[in-house]
């Protein structure tokens, strides 16, 4: 999302290192770049402003001055700044992002209002599947009586991830739903009842009226805006608007993973006050992330994001499982069946090019069109693996020239495709056994290639 605004600000900083000697002059002029970056990534003007005088007041300090490594200490300042601008550091407890107003020994509701199209049903799945992985026990609500595919969506998701829906049709009033939704969840023992409620096209008096008798009806522990991050300036100016009316707790920005230019992520903790809580990074009801304002920033100056990546993978990788493909590997013992799940686990953790933005330095050099072209290789190793029997997997060895031509077209690639699929896994396998023997006549790395 921030590519445009990260090349930019690399290209500022890159100046500010190459020169020798920083003052007032040289630091206003890089300051006058990184607003105009800003201003170009949509981020609202009045933030813009305030957030480079205050870099600008920091950076012609004696500290930075004075420093062995001024553009360096102009860098830290930015980041700090960066990160003061969206919340400031998160503390990460046991049950997420602090501080919640949650209790898991009590009954809690959320609830989350938004513009029509903002995501809100589906963010209210992944929220209830979210935090049953905290141990909660959630209960969806369908409020959205306008809307009977908003019901039928929330419905089958919820069947979907195994989480129970409380629906009552379109005849009754959402706020009424919201209450009898609590009496029952609390008969139930649920401890977490996530509302989703009507939106609009547009804020008017109506659906403010109806989301107020909501909160006074049931004094919800939090109430989340979803935002469309692709929405830009427009994200902000909503949020402050049900700020005003509603009064929200904490805000979820969804589409986060799209071509957003990122003034959203940066201007609407300034301008409403409320923090943003999870960000959507795609479409899968697992794709949501805490919101952390210091691992945001990092990204935004291209400095990766390990911490994420490391949580990613412990979410997505099983222990065992991992030992036990450490064990197949060095016994060279692995099979096309393995190959297969370990491609499925990486694709579990996201696109190739957000998992290679996360690694220091990685996010400069990997280029788009190249991660494409990977990511559709990767699918169709998958096609081609998925094609075989069970036998063909376990042993490779048996594939002949008819099976190669079943596969070929099971998956919708050709023989030749199979031929160099097979080609690699061997000479892959010979590796791993040469290595495991004490590495004498190992074969090149760069010769063991799976592409096509």
């Amino acid at each position: 999302m921030f590519e445009s605004l990260t090349n930019k600000l690399e290209s500022v900083f890159k100046r500010l290192r190459g020169t020798v000697t920083l003052n007032e002059r040289n630091i206003a002029d890089a300051m006058r770049e990184v607003r105009l970056a800003l201003l170009e990534a949509d981020v609202n003007f009045k933030v813009v402003r305030d957030f480079t005088e205050r870099v600008k007041s920091r950076a012609v300090g004696q500290e930075v001055l004075q420093s062995l490594t001024p553009a360096q200490q102009v860098i830290k300042i930015v980041h700090e700044e960066l990160i003061a601008l969206m919340g400031g550091r998160t503390e990460v407890g046991a049950s997420g992002i602090s501080p919640l107003n949650l209790y898991p020994d009590k009954l809690n509701s959320i609830m989350l209002i938004g513009l029509q199209g903002s995501g809100k049903t589906t963010a209210c799945v992944k929220l209830a599947k979210h935090f049953r992985s905290k141990g909660y026990r959630p209960m969806l609500v369908a409020a959205d009586i306008y809307r009977p595919a908003a019901i039928k969506q929330l419905e089958t998701l919820g069947k979907q991830i195994q989480v129970p829906v409380f629906s009552v049709g379109t005849e009754v009033a959402p706020p009424k739903i919201a209450k009898t939704a609590i009496a029952s969840a609390h008969e139930q023992n649920y401890n977490l009842v996530i509302i989703d409620t009507a939106g609009r096209l547009h804020i008017d008096t109506e659906l403010m009226q109806e989301l107020q008798e909501m909160k006074s009806s049931i004094s919800p522990n939090e109430i989340w805006l979803v935002c469309d991050a692709m929405t830009g300036q427009d994200a902000v100016n909503v949020a402050q608007q049900f700020h005003q009316e509603i009064g929200i707790t904490g805000v979820i920005l969804t589409k986060v993973d799209g071509d957003a230019r990122g003034g959203a992520v940066l201007s609407i903790r300034a301008v409403t006050g409320a923090p943003i809580r999870f960000v959507g990074v795609g479409e899968k009801l697992d794709d949501l992330e805490y919101f952390h304002p210091e691992r945001m920033a990092s990204r935004i100056l291209g400095m990766g994001d390990v911490l994420t990546l490391i949580e990613k993978a412990e979410a997505t990788l099983d222990a065992k499982k991992a030992k036990e493909m450490e064990e197949k590997l060095r016994k060279a013992t692995f099979t096309l069946e393995d190959f297969r799940e370990q491609l499925l686990s990486v694709r579990k953790m996201g696109s190739l090019e957000s998992l290679f933005s996360m690694i220091p330095g990685m996010g400069k050099i990997s280029d788009p069109a190249l991660m494409q072209q990977s990511e559709q290789e990767l699918k169709k190793i998958e096609a081609i693996i998925n094609s075989m029997t069970p036998a063909e997997r376990r042993d490779p060895q048996i594939i002949s020239g008819s099976r190669r031509l079943r596969i070929a077209k099971g998956s919708g690639t050709s023989v030749q495709d199979i031929n160099r699929l097979l080609k690699q896994y061997e000479q892959m396998r010979k590796m791993f056994k040469q290595f495991a023997s004490g590495g004498k006549h190992m074969p090149k790395l760069g010769k063991i290639k799976f592409g096509f």
